[in-house]
Parts: C-alpha cells; sequence; structure tokens
C-alpha cells in the first residue's frame, strides 16, 4: 500500500489518496478516486495547504490504515502491535530521531518494569491504577519481558522489584522497539508534527500532519492513536500538543502537572549541601497537620532543596495537595531509621562519654553525616562550640530528636520541565479501558502518559506506557476488538 500525492484530485490539492497498487510494477496505478475512503474536504480550505509529496508506505494489503502520533515507548508499541496484526501504519514523531524519553529512564538504564503480578503493577499506580486493569492483565510485566527477550533484550529484576535489561543500557531497549517496528512494515517518519486530527460522523478520518517546517496537510485513516506523552521533558517532545488535539475533540482535560518531581525547601541553609547524597533515610511528609505518607530510600540536597528516589515517590500528594491550595508542606527527615529514638541516645550517651574533651560537633563524625552536624546541632538548640563532657540530659534527648526528625519547609516543586512522569491529562471515564478507544470518537485511540493515569518510581509508568500502547495498537488494527494474545 502506498500514499502519495501522485493522484491528487485537481480540485483539492491537499487531499491524499490511500489506495492499493494492482500489482507488481504499479506502485502508482491507482485509478484516480480509488481510495479505500473517499471523504470530503475540511471545511476551512485555508487551514489545509499543500502537503509535502512523496509519503511512501512499503506494506501493501487491504488493512486498517492507522496513524500512530509520538514515538516514545508507548507509539513504539501501539505502531509495532498494530503491523503486525494487519494494519497499515505511519508513526508521526516530531523529534529528529525516535524514543528520546526511554532513553532517559532509570538513569540512562532503562527501568522498564516492575517484577510483580498484574495487582502489583496496578498498586504501584496511585493515579488511575484500576483503569489499567484490562490493559495491565493483556500485557503484563512478564509478557514484556518475554517479548523483549524475543527481541534479543535480556532482563533482569533488582531486589527491590525493578527490571532492567542484562546491558544496562536504555538504547539496546530502544534499538529493539524500533527494529521490531520496521521489520513489521511501520513507516517511521521523523520530524513530522501532527497538527489536528479530523472526525467526521464521530469517526476518525484523517490527520493533518507535515514535515517541519513544511506546511502540514491531510493524511486520511480508518484510526489515530495519541501517544504524544505529557509535559514533563518537553526536550523529548513531550509538549502537551496530544492534549489539545484530544480537547478539540471534545475530551475532557484533566489539569497535567509534574508527578514525580524535584522539591524546593524554603529553609536557605540547604542550598549549602547541594550534592549530598543520604543513602538510607525514612522521610515523612505533612500536609498541614495531616501526615501524608512515609518512604524510605535514598535522598539528594540540591541548591533549590531535595531530589532523589524518596523525594519524588512522596512529591505526587504534595503537588497535589499545594495545587488544591492545601498547605503548608514539610518533609521530616529520619537520619537514622533503622534505630529507635531509645537506641540512638545510647549511642549519642557513648559517643559523648568517648570523645568528652571534644566539641559536640566532632563528636557526631561516626553518627551524622558531616556537612550535617552543624545543622543538627543548631537545629537542636545547642550551641556548636560546647564540649561533650557538658551537654545535658535534655540537650542529647534534643539532639537525638533533631537526628530522628530534620524538618524541611516545602515551599514548592520544580518546574514540570524539570518532573519525570506527569499526572493528570485525557479524562479516563472517556476512554474504554478494555481497548484505549475513546467513548465519544470512534477510532480514536490513547496511549501512555497523555492518559490520566501516573505511576510511583520504579518502572510502573513504562509499564503502563507499553500495555497502554499495545491495546491500543491491537485494538486499533482489529477495529476495537481485542484478544489477550501478547505478540
Amino acid at each position: 500500500m502506498i500514499l502519495t500525492q501522485d493522484r491528487q484530485d485537481i480540485r483539492d490539492p491537499c487531499r491524499i489518496v490511500w489506495h492499493t497498487p494492482r500489482g507488481p510494477g504499479h506502485s502508482h496505478g491507482a485509478r484516480r478516486g480509488e481510495s479505500l475512503r473517499k471523504w470530503r474536504r475540511f471545511p476551512s480550505p485555508h487551514e489545509l495547504p499543500r502537503c509535502e509529496v512523496g509519503l511512501k508506505l512499503r506494506q501493501t494489503g487491504r488493512g486498517r490504515r492507522v496513524i500512530v502520533i509520538g514515538g516514545g515507548p508507548a507509539g513504539l508499541m501501539a505502531a509495532a502491535t498494530a503491523a503486525a496484526n494487519g494494519a497499515r501504519v505511519i508513526l508521526l514523531e516530531r523529534n529528529p530521531e525516535v524514543g528520546r524519553k526511554l532513553l532517559l529512564t532509570g538513569g540512562g538504564r532503562c527501568n522498564f518494569t516492575h517484577d510483580t503480578d498484574v495487582a502489583g503493577l496496578v498498586a504501584g499506580v496511585p493515579g488511575n491504577g484500576r483503569f489499567l486493569y484490562s490493559a495491565l492483565a493483556a500485557f503484563d510485566s512478564a509478557m514484556l519481558r518475554r517479548f523483549l527477550a524475543s527481541l534479543g533484550v535480556e532482563s533482569r529484576a533488582e531486589d527491590d522489584g525493578r527490571v532492567f535489561p542484562f546491558s544496562g543500557i536504555a538504547r539496546d531497549v530502544l534499538g529493539a522497539l524500533s527494529t521490531h517496528a520496521r521489520k513489521k512494515g511501520v513507516e517511521t517518519r521523523c520530524v513530522w508534527k501532527a497538527e489536528r486530527i479530523l472526525a467526521r460522523d464521530g469517526k476518525v478520518c484523517g490527520v493533518i500532519a507535515g514535515r517541519v517546517p513544511m506546511s502540514p496537510g491531510l493524511v486520511s485513516c480508518d484510526a489515530a492513536i495519541i501517544a504524544t506523552g505529557g509535559i514533563t521533558y518537553p526536550m523529548t517532545g513531550s509538549t502537551g500538543n496530544g492534549y489539545r488535539m484530544a480537547a478539540e475533540l471534545g475530551h475532557t482535560i484533566v489539569e497535567p502537572r509534574a508527578a514525580l518531581v524535584p522539591l524546593e525547601i524554603e529553609d536557605p541553609w540547604v542550598a549549602g549541601l547541594a550534592g549530598l547524597a543520604l543513602r538510607e533515610v525514612a522521610v515523612t511528609s505533612f500536609v498541614g497537620e495531616r501526615k501524608v505518607e512515609t518512604a524510605s530510600g535514598e535522598m539528594l540536597f540540591t541548591h533549590f532543596g531535595v531530589s532523589g528516589p524518596v523525594i519524588l515517590a512522596l512529591s505526587r500528594e504534595i503537588s497535589l495537595a499545594l495545587g488544591r491550595g492545601e498547605g503548608p508542606a514539610r518533609l521530616v527527615v529520619d537520619l537514622k531509621p533503622t534505630v529507635t529514638m531509645a537506641g540512638l541516645d545510647r549511642g549519642l550517651r557513648q559517643a559523648f562519654e568517648t570523645y568528652f574533651r571534644r566539641r559536640v560537633a566532632n563528636s557526631l563524625l561516626e553518627l551524622v553525616p558531616a556537612r550535617l552536624i552543624s545543622i543538627v546541632v543548631r537545629e537542636a538548640g545547642m550551641p556548636e562550640a560546647r564540649l561533650a563532657s557538658q551537654v545535658t540530659r535534655e540537650e542529647r534527648l534534643a539532639l537525638g530528636r533533631a537526628i530522628k526528625g530534620l524538618v524541611l519547609g516545602v515551599k514548592g516543586t520544580r518546574p514540570a520541565e524539570e518532573g519525570m512522569v506527569t499526572a493528570g491529562g485525557v479524562c479516563v471515564g472517556e476512554i474504554d479501558p478494555c481497548t484505549m478507544e475513546s467513548r465519544l470518537v470512534s477510532g480514536l485511540y490513547f496511549a501512555g502518559e497523555v492518559i490520566d493515569v501516573d505511576g510511583t518510581t520504579g518502572g510502573f509508568n513504562l509499564q503502563a506506557a507499553f500495555s497502554t500502547g499495545y491495546v491500543a495498537g491491537l485494538s486499533a488494527a482489529r477495529g476495537g476488538v481485542v484478544e489477550n494474545d501478547a505478540r
């Protein structure tokens, strides 16, 4: 099958005709008007200038015509799955290459899923995780690992459940997916931007798109899959364009916001600790007097505040609360989560007895990171010049409370551009969870971060992208019918 402008209607120079060759040597042999679907011109002629000539598809046959918008993990999976099930697929990507954001995941190691069952995957998606149940059941973590293994990418699960490719190189995963899509016949068009999706009588009939910076034209299709991502990491192409296209077709957009994002801290002394990493701490978040949640892991001080896995895990609820006008928010950091208060007090007493001639700050080197000692001593209300032998019981207990409960006032979240995942997006109530098809427009599908779902760290978000991409691609190829047979 070929997509070309060689058979343009003279009265309609922007009309692109999908047609089937009549035989060998007849790649352009369809007679004028032999399109698989005729449609009337979009009513605003000035919005449809002449588009670029020569876009072709390698596939032949009479499968459904599917356009996938966005070449991230969800888009690649959707395109390859649709093509594997007989569809004629064009993948449009606005960047010079596909999968830019995938290369950033897991610190470049690509934490592409979590080693757990469907219930565990749903639990790892606090933002509308139940909506994903059918998609995750159709293509779960084990299926994804087998699928990548069939493409030559073996994986391993770490003790915390995170799954990475054996090589620890994200580009290996991207290369395997890109090659798989190409072998299935997907026509990938990079530096192409989709401007608008057209619908007639409640059904998708085409996409207005074009090669940047050329003027866009119309590409007719039977189905369109929006897999444009969210608003985080805009340098990877996630600019929120998919929200606009969905809204133009009547969909409700839940306000997008960064879900896994570093936090800005009010306390000025934090900037002086930039670069300090705390390997194993427990952090509890509070909004007003309400205790929100506790997470354990690594925390990193930065010039603006705090980051690291434990902070990202807590940031979602803080972002939501601040967005609702609640607050103030604060973090309470336990620097010794494995030690009880009584045990810590014994340790402090022993340190002060052993180093009784030292100043308090120097006697704490074995208990507290050196760069934090002066902060902890000050938070306990003790003068830094105090000798260990002069510390009273009350001061020692205050010091223990400061070590077990260092308070950080949250000023806000970093800009969405610095977030890892987007919360918000196309309302899940307007999407069929079994097919990822729009409940408002037939032939319109969604996959990945553009949907109002968001998970915690640990591979849950990429698994959601692959699962929704698989279901959307399969459903688009089969006209809305999905069976549980991962390819």
